[in-house]
């Protein structure tokens, strides 16, 4: 990687880190580029990330050789495609799975069976084609988030990267993860604590991107699967696909309460759709009282996560969803 490429790579994961920082134009642009990657947005970003490359072009995901084998890709939020793969191996010997994740700037390096530049994934034809060939290889797929698997291979179409998958024999699903398909419109009605309340152009965004996600779903009548029951106030006739954390990762020998301070801390991975703004001037607060000391756990990679949780005697998630995920089940165990 050049130079030039290193500097852009450093400042677009800046960029995405702090987005909730910073003003709405800059969030547009950074939205134009991950929704229309074949936009000039996004085409200045794929040169400046190298997307023609061959040394970053990965090798394609490889088959297990059971007879049942599952393919999951390609968004791995917070690692959980990673961890459904390896219990859904440990759950059967006769049955093997893999996870892609598409990486981007600023990411949290989550473990992944293969890991794609973002650059890659959009425009690379070589990794496209080998990808596919690779997944022909699988009995069953899982998209996440409805998110296209192939990048621009199909227009990003994924009701046709379906039709391929159905003429090579292969079963698929999907495996709704969170914003992509609960409503802004009928989660408002839900709670008065909705991050959806104030409307934003972000909202307006959102909804039309869940509205999109939904009729796909419809269209389509496939399996479907969501990772926290709130989603089924979305989708019904879903099935839920509990989170998964590997527990002895997160287990700490640390006693609670064993510090001078009493340590309370908060992950604001998405600040306004967790309640920070609630949370740091109640803690503020008690902290200028001497009562506690307040963590905002922000932009640690994910291997650095469980000293941090393991070193605090109470950790503050969720507060406007209604629902808790994965940070919140890694600091329970």
């Amino acid at each position: 990687m050049t130079s030039f490429r290193r500097a852009a790579f450093r400042v677009m994961s800046a960029m995405v880190r702090n987005r909730r920082r910073l003003p709405q134009w800059m969030n547009r642009l950074i939205d134009s580029v991950a929704k229309n990657p074949d936009g000039l947005a996004g085409r200045i970003a794929s040169r400046a990330l190298g997307a023609h490359n061959p040394s970053s072009i990965p090798a394609a995901t490889d088959a297990p050789g059971t007879p049942v084998r599952v393919y999951i890709g390609p968004t791995n939020y917070a690692g959980q495609a990673y961890r459904w793969a390896r219990a859904l191996e440990a759950s059967d010997p006769g049955l093997g799975a893999r996870n892609m994740a598409v990486e981007l700037p600023g990411g949290f390096g989550f473990a992944a069976d293969t890991t794609v530049p973002v650059a890659v994934y959009n425009a690379s034809r070589a990794w496209q084609h080998s990808e596919l060939d690779a997944v022909r290889k699988f009995t069953h797929v899982l998209y996440e988030a409805e998110r296209p698997l192939f990048g621009s291979l199909f227009d990003r179409d994924v009701g046709r990267e379906l039709a391929a998958l159905d003429n090579a024999g292969i079963s698929s699903a999907f495996l709704a993860h969170g914003t992509d398909v609960r409503s802004p419109q009928r989660h408002v009605d839900r709670t008065p604590w909705s991050p959806f309340a104030e409307t934003s152009d972000l909202t307006k965004l959102t909804q039309r991107e869940v509205d999109a996600n939904l009729e796909l779903l419809a269209r389509e009548s496939r399996p479907i699967f969501v990772s926290t029951p709130d989603l089924l106030f979305d989708l019904p006739s879903a099935h839920w696909c509990p989170v998964v954390v590997d527990a002895p990762r997160w287990h700490s020998g640390r006693p609670l309460l064993s510090a001078e301070a009493f340590v309370v801390a908060h992950i604001p991975s998405m600040a306004s759709m967790k309640g920070t703004e609630f949370v740091d001037p109640l803690l503020q607060a008690l902290v200028e009282n001497g009562v506690v000391e307040y963590r905002r756990l922000h932009a640690i990679p994910a291997a650095d996560m469980p000293h941090h949780i393991g070193d605090a005697d109470v950790i503050l998630d969720q507060f406007r969803v209604g629902s808790y995920g994965v940070a919140a089940c890694e600091a329970m165990a």
